[in-house]
């Protein structure tokens, strides 16, 4: 299993305003590649329900609120995905991975998460994992 951090989604699913550079595809060819193996079931993951909403909000403003709509219900339908819920002491834990390693505080959520459940490799594009004791299974 691996977590899948809310990068992946955005980078599969938001339209660019601008050309993208040659990196930039890549990247967006690989997110969507990662989104159709979780889709089609060949890859169980664990996401929060703070990323979730992150992903959802961020659809929602840039593409509309019933594509968010819709993309929430296609991926709560999804059996080979665990979302994990959050509480206040999983936020305080977070904070002091997020001081240790310099990472946001949704990042430490996330390898909080991932090491509550065991998970040694996440799916992401964001570069802050990169301060994290963490193996990042897409490298680009």
């Amino acid at each position: 299993m691996r977590f899948l951090d809310s990068s992946v989604f955005l980078h599969a699913y938001l339209k660019p305003r601008r050309k993208l550079k040659p990196r930039e595809m890549l990247i967006k060819k690989e997110a969507k590649n990662i989104v159709r193996s979780v889709d089609e079931g060949e890859e169980t993951v664990l996401t929060t329900v703070v990323h979730l909403s992150e992903v959802f909000n961020i659809v929602e403003s840039h593409i509309g609120l019933h594509y968010s709509i819709y993309l929430a219900s296609r991926f709560f339908s999804l059996k080979n995905v665990e979302i994990a819920g959050v509480s206040r002491v999983d936020y305080e834990k977070a904070l002091a991975i997020a001081e240790r390693y310099s990472v946001s505080l949704n990042d430490a959520l996330a390898y909080t998460k991932m090491g509550e459940y065991g998970i040694e490799e996440i799916y992401t594009f964001d570069k802050h994992f990169k301060n994290l004791p963490v193996k990042i299974a897409n490298i680009i």
